[in-house]
């Protein structure tokens, strides 16, 4: 499962560690997450996430 970088704050969600902080277990690819799934550091939102190489 691919990784995502928030371009606001340069948090990096990895499916392998989920996000606790919004209940998100471990194992949750980010298509998964809910539309209004938001930034744990920041607040942005999904679309402003880009995958890591």
């Amino acid at each position: 499962m691919k990784k995502y970088r928030c371009v606001v704050c340069g948090y990096v969600y990895d499916p392998a560690v989920g996000d606790d902080l919004s209940g998100i277990p471990p194992g949750t690819a980010f298509e998964d997450l809910p539309d209004d799934w938001t930034c744990p550091m920041c607040g942005a939102s999904k679309s402003e996430f880009e995958p890591v190489d």
